[in-house]
């Protein structure tokens, strides 16, 4: 039986400049192993920062009524420490999907286990799409506008 549930799996680093050389994508052999797991996989990082920015970019663009995380989403990303935080976890998209098949997922944190013996990943998380197992924001920075 095929759970009803997607999977995503995210990462941290442990350091600004690794996070930053990740975010520049650069040919540093460092990350050589990281980028060859994702291509293997089809996948693709995105800074956890950088799509909480680029949501509230969207949502003032667009008007943030239509945007019920955006209160959340602003305060977090003008929260010094929440932004470091930020800036060294990284969300997976395979096959430019944010959320995919629980085998999918489990493969792809398998392959970077051995990056997180190394040192070079501090933590490596799978989420679910199951909302029970998601913690939401407070209610008083989910309202609109």
């Amino acid at each position: 039986m095929t759970s009803q549930w997607q999977y995503q799996v995210r990462f941290d680093v442990n350091d600004s400049a690794t996070a930053e050389s990740i975010r520049r994508k650069p040919r540093d052999p460092a990350l050589a192993p990281l980028f060859d797991i994702l291509a293997e996989h089809r996948a693709a990082l995105k800074c956890q920062f950088d799509a909480f920015a680029e949501y509230v970019a969207v949502a003032e663009e667009q008007g943030v009524e239509n945007y019920p995380l955006y209160q959340w989403t602003k305060a977090t990303i003008e929260n010094p420490a929440k932004k470091e935080r930020y800036l060294k976890s990284f969300t997976l998209y395979v096959d430019d999907r944010e959320v995919y098949a629980k085998d999918i997922a489990e493969a792809l944190e398998a392959d970077l286990q051995p990056l997180a013996t190394r040192g070079l990943i501090t933590r490596i998380s799978k989420y679910d799409t199951n909302p029970a197992n998601n913690p939401q924001p407070p209610q008083r920075l989910r309202e609109r506008g």
